[in-house]
């Protein structure tokens, strides 16, 4: 699972960055609202954990912008602002959660797992993912592109996965090592190149419009080049 804290009181942040990483979630770290909000609009993170008062934008203005950005990213709000007002302010601006300050770290790992597995429910996780005719059935692992079935090795149904579920967006190696094989360093090979090959192989070929492409320097991205044109 990949986080994202926001966080300007550095002591706090390098704290809650080792007990998060030492818990088993690959966490970014911003230290102030804009550049926190640059990176959560990306979309790419399970959850966001955000200080209520930042530099440059506040906490709740963050969310309220993510929110009317249609970026459904769970939230949870910290804040040494404990009143129920407070509190009321955090959930109606777009928390999903909000923790007073001074908290228990087994607490804020309790709301965050909590908030996680709503997330994932059924109810509002798609079983269908789809980019022009390729599809990916989740619930049958079944692939499919133009009615004909593709057979994948599990790790190139990973990867698939990732880049359909993140279909028009560029995805970085950095997520893909992060996401796709649980790797939070560069091993300095060429794993990636070779399983994006392979996958492109069994995705492209045989027919006229490649969906799989490299954007070079950043990532790769899935997309049907006529609706984006």
């Amino acid at each position: 699972m990949h986080l994202l804290l926001i966080e300007d009181d550095q002591e706090a942040a390098q704290f809650l960055l080792k007990g998060l990483r030492e818990s088993g979630y690959a966490v970014d770290h911003s230290a102030d609202g804009r550049d926190g909000l640059s990176r959560a609009v990306e979309g790419r993170f399970d959850l966001i954990v955000t200080d209520r008062m930042l530099p440059h934008m506040d906490g709740l203005a963050l969310v309220r912008f993510l929110r009317e950005q249609g970026v459904r990213t769970p939230v949870l709000v910290l804040s040494a602002l404990g009143t129920v007002d407070d509190r009321v302010q955090g959930l109606k601006a777009g928390g999903d959660d909000y923790l007073t300050k001074p908290f228990a770290f087994s607490e804020l790992l309790a709301r965050i797992e909590a908030l996680l597995r709503r997330s994932a429910s059924p109810d509002n996780a798609p079983t269908r993912l789809k980019v022009a005719d390729l599809e990916m059935d989740l619930l049958s692992r079944r692939v499919t592109r133009g009615g004909r079935e593709i057979e994948l090795t599990a790790r190139e149904f990973k990867l698939l996965e990732f880049l359909l579920s993140h279909a028009g967006q560029v995805v970085t190696r950095t997520m893909l090592l992060e996401r796709v094989w649980d790797l939070h360093f560069d091993p300095q090979t060429n794993l990636i190149d070779v399983h994006m090959s392979r996958l492109r192989q069994a995705v492209d070929r045989g027919f006229a419009k490649p969906l799989i492409h490299t954007i070079r320097g950043t990532g790769y991205v899935i997309r049907d080049e006529d609706q984006s044109a």
